[in-house]
């Protein structure tokens, strides 16, 4: 980080305390961004975790399953859950809809997920059925279709400042707080989540991080990696 604030200040002329605080967020965080990244994660959620999610949507008489992706990116993991649902699920849950807000600080890489075109090293996790199915092919990019980003909306916002007044039924926000936060604000940004989220609804985190110690409300979600569960 200190090399990169470093270079960055002699590219502007400027001392490091000159940078904004956007600039300097940007430049402290290291985005990798795939589509289905950590497989298996992705696996669980398809096979265990949307389903139960999706179950309970549907006894409350829920027309949509509200997803939030915490530090999207550049767009790769909302629309991953539009595709997983779309490829896998929506056959199952004819009645029910992905609704999925991304949300990122960085404006750069929400322009690049409104654009919704990517180069092919971002999709090599994808099952080659859904790449085919999901994306056309645009010289060098493959775009996504229509289909899978309607239900996608995004905005510019810092994981600390609450969304607009919305429950979610599945949070994901992985190798970002829970690697980058010191403790007080991991914890903060931990109990933000946890109000947002209903209850059984579930959190994801990346596979290398931990939840802070004030995660009492969630429990690990069974049989899944990096998952968790809040109480009832």
């Amino acid at each position: 980080m200190c090399k990169r604030i470093a270079r960055r200040a002699h590219e502007l002329g400027v001392s490091p305390r000159e940078l904004s605080r956007d600039e300097l967020a940007a430049l402290c965080t290291v985005t990798i961004s795939r589509f289905y990244r950590d497989r298996a994660v992705f696996d669980c959620l398809g096979a265990r975790v949307l389903p139960a999610l999706a179950e309970a949507a549907l006894a409350r008489g829920a027309t949509a399953l509200d997803c939030w992706s915490a530090g999207c990116a550049s767009g790769e993991e909302p629309y991953t859950l539009t595709i997983q649902w779309q490829a896998a699920l929506a056959p199952r849950f004819p009645t029910l809809e992905p609704r999925v807000l991304g949300t990122d600080i960085d404006a750069t890489l929400l322009e690049r997920a409104q654009s919704a075109c990517y180069n092919a090293s971002s999709l090599k996790e994808l099952p080659a059925s859904w790449r085919s199915q999901a994306f056309e092919r645009r010289a060098r990019l493959f775009c996504l279709r229509e289909d899978y980003r309607r239900a996608v909306e995004f905005e510019r916002r810092d994981l600390l400042a609450e969304p607009r007044e919305r429950r979610f039924d599945l949070i994901v926000c992985r190798n970002l707080a829970f690697t980058y936060f010191g403790p007080d604000l991991a914890r903060a940004a931990l109990q933000l989540m946890v109000r947002r989220l209903r209850p059984r609804g579930a959190l994801v985190i990346g596979v290398h991080e931990q939840l802070p110690d004030n995660a009492g409300q969630l429990a690990p979600w069974p049989g899944c990696r990096a998952i968790y569960q809040k109480a009832a």
